[in-house]
């Protein structure tokens, strides 16, 4: 049974001038031009890294121990979603401040057994007035993993929108995601692990990727995004064709194969 009773970890400030370098690295990795001076929607993800030592992960590659990780034993983490509310950019050459606090918990049971929901605030602040606040809405399991789905379809799907944006995530991509994420969860590059201790159906395309990709609809089509909420359904597996879709009324999805939205996503 998850308890978590009486962990309250308290709220963190980090302070970090924002280089050019990570956005122009993704740019790179999406086969865009740099965005300029403003960085996009959710690329604040490339900033404020944690950089835990070797010592310190778990046998997944996630810090064992954390201040926003719950207590709980064979904890197995997922994105699940997030908001993003923008006042003003964050823009390359500000110093900014970021404050971290644990928003809520809550415990529901599922299909697969007990999860334990977490949502994390992210408050940027810059010359110490707030000009973007983000939650990231987190998954924890605990216990052994499900068993290994079937293996996935690698069927184009098929898109009627607006905005439509192609996709392969080939292990390449998730590589050059995760470094730039320092994001050492072995789901992501190591395939053996991912379907023989995790139980997926190959290596898992980042949820924070897909949420990135969603949002170069507006972004390509001219349109600023100031508020955003998206939320994480089906994974999406490397080598499967997928597809950001859109429209200007404000709805985004990914389309995997199998007729799958593996992800619904709103902006204004």
């Amino acid at each position: 049974m998850i308890d978590v009773t009486g962990w309250a970890p308290r709220a963190r400030e980090t302070t970090e001038v924002i280089d050019a370098a990570p956005a122009a690295a993704l740019a790179g990795a999406l086969d865009v031009p740099p965005p300029g001076e403003e960085l996009p929607p959710l690329w604040q993800w490339l900033h404020f890294l944690e950089r835990p030592a070797r010592h310190e992960l778990g046998p997944d590659g996630h810090p064992r121990e954390g201040r926003f990780l719950p207590p709980i034993p064979d904890r197995r983490r997922m994105f699940a979603g997030g908001r993003f509310r923008i006042t003003e950019p964050l823009r390359v050459g500000d110093t900014v401040t970021r404050r971290d606090e644990l928003a809520s918990t809550a415990v529901k049971t599922g299909r697969g057994g007990e999860m334990l929901f977490v949502t994390v605030r992210q408050t940027f602040l810059r010359d110490g007035a707030e000009i973007a606040v983000e939650e990231q809405d987190l998954v924890y399991r605990s216990g052994e993993p499900a068993a290994r789905p079937p293996a996935p379809s690698f069927e184009a799907p098929a898109v009627d929108a607006p905005w439509t944006l192609p996709m392969t995530a080939d292990p390449v991509l998730l590589f050059r995601f995760s470094a730039l994420t320092y994001n050492a969860h072995r789901i992501h590059y190591d395939e053996p692990y991912a379907t023989g201790v995790e139980g997926h159906a190959g290596l898992v395309v980042h949820g924070p990727l897909l949420a990135i990709l969603c949002l170069e609809l507006p972004r390509r089509a001219g349109v600023r995004v100031r508020e955003l909420s998206f939320r994480a359904r089906r994974p999406v597996f490397a080598g499967q064709p997928f597809a950001a879709a859109g429209a200007p009324d404000g709805t985004l999805s990914i389309e995997a194969p199998g007729g799958v939205t593996a992800m619904t996503a709103t902006f204004s």
